[in-house]
């Protein structure tokens, strides 16, 4: 598959019913009911609260990948990404009929629609799907396991999002995209499984380089076996973890979405042309690790009111993601008042010494939510720019 001919793949394939943060049932159903006949579409089971989850199937090949998205409901970049591909999918095209023929995909788009519906990271009973993979206390958790035991996958891809937070190893580049192999035992070996994840993820690290060079992380690799990725690596599929990240001013996930787009379907194209060995894994342990670095705006040099005197500080603001009417808003939140050495802002402002107070005219405090703040007595916007 040529990397040049990916962008045109997108922009012709890219579903534009779906779009920036908010993405529910609501959002996806009647794209499922409107897929053609290559795909077969069935109900797997119900959400806490009863809402229908679903698995897609393409092709009738050898080789077994299950993918899924949204086991955390306010992850939804790579939702949108799994439909740009199934339109891909879909497509009258030679290649896409071929890997059908040698590969059989299942995906579950939506694994968590309540969370989904209400904008959280948990199910309806306040669960972390991601910790459930032993215990299965939740139905959500049932139904994957349930799918994953039925359809015995050879490769796992195990879809999230990540907060702005993150940063590239020790550099001023944030994570747009990152990866896991998860481990399978305490000791984080590197196992034959691991390798042959390791191996997909550094051929996809070596395409992004190119193109988002030093914005290509790896997720901490702490073993957790509640954490399905390591549950399904140790039993043997090899699970690769994607992580949607941030790319400059892109709150709304749209630039992210086609790096993610794009590595679903090289990833899918390497295992339908390549028998993986895991021999190539030796580059995935150069790719630096990510790093909580980031703060959505940093004020640096600010003038803060602190145990009773006025001290030069920075101050940390990361934005609180809001559920309104069907929308995501940002909300600024002010999380530290420090010196921030070390740590990048997304946006900087410099205040020069200058007293940096509230829209009253307060002193700035820790946890003061507004979208300004006064400056020298200059209004500052904290607002998104772009969203």
């Amino acid at each position: 598959m040529q990397v040049k001919n990916l962008k045109s793949l997108f922009d012709n394939h890219k579903e534009t019913r779906l779009f920036h943060r908010y993405i529910c049932n609501d959002h996806v159903l009647t794209l499922i009911k409107e897929l053609s006949n290559k795909f077969e579409v069935s109900t797997i089971g119900h959400s806490v609260k009863g809402e229908e989850i679903h698995a897609i199937k393409f092709g009738t090949g050898s080789k077994r990948i299950l993918l899924w998205s949204q086991m955390h409901g306010n992850e939804s970049t790579t939702t949108k990404a799994l439909f740009d591909l199934l339109n891909t999918l879909s497509a009258n095209d030679d290649l896409f009929n071929s890997v059908g023929t040698s590969c059989t995909i299942t995906i579950i788009p939506i694994l968590n629609p309540d969370g989904a519906r209400a904008y959280t990271r948990v199910n309806a009973n306040e669960v972390d799907l991601n910790r459930d993979a032993q215990d299965l206390t939740q139905p959500e958790s049932r139904i994957l396991k349930s799918v994953y035991d039925d359809f015995m996958p050879h490769y796992c891809f195990n879809l999230h999002g990540q907060r702005t937070i993150f940063g590239v190893g020790a550099t001023n580049k944030s994570a747009t995209v990152s990866f896991l192999a998860p481990s399978e035992d305490e000791e984080r070996s590197i196992t034959d499984t691991r390798k042959k994840a390791m191996e997909i993820i550094s051929f996809l690290n070596t395409i992004l380089q190119n193109q988002i060079p030093g914005q290509v992380g790896i997720y901490d690799d702490s073993f957790n076996i509640n954490c399905v990725g390591d549950t399904f690596q140790s039993l043997g599929s090899v699970t690769v973890l994607f992580e949607a990240g941030h790319f400059k001013d892109d709150y709304s996930r749209e630039t992210t979405r086609f790096f993610i787009y794009q590595s679903l379907l090289l990833a899918i194209d390497y295992i339908f042309n390549n028998t993986i060995s895991g021999e190539g894994f030796e580059p995935y342990l150069n790719i630096p690790n990510n790093e909580k670095s980031f703060f959505d705006i940093i004020i640096r040099n600010a003038s803060v009111f602190k145990d009773e005197k006025f001290e030069i500080v920075d101050i940390g603001i990361q934005y609180k993601e809001i559920l309104s009417e069907g929308n995501v808003l940002f909300v600024p939140k002010i999380e530290k008042i420090e010196r921030l050495n070390g740590f990048y802002g997304h946006r900087e402002l410099d205040a020069k010494e200058h007293k940096v107070l509230t829209n009253d005219f307060q002193p700035i405090y820790l946890n003061y939510e507004n979208d300004f703040v006064f400056i020298n007595n200059e209004k500052y916007s904290l607002k998104l720019i772009n969203t």
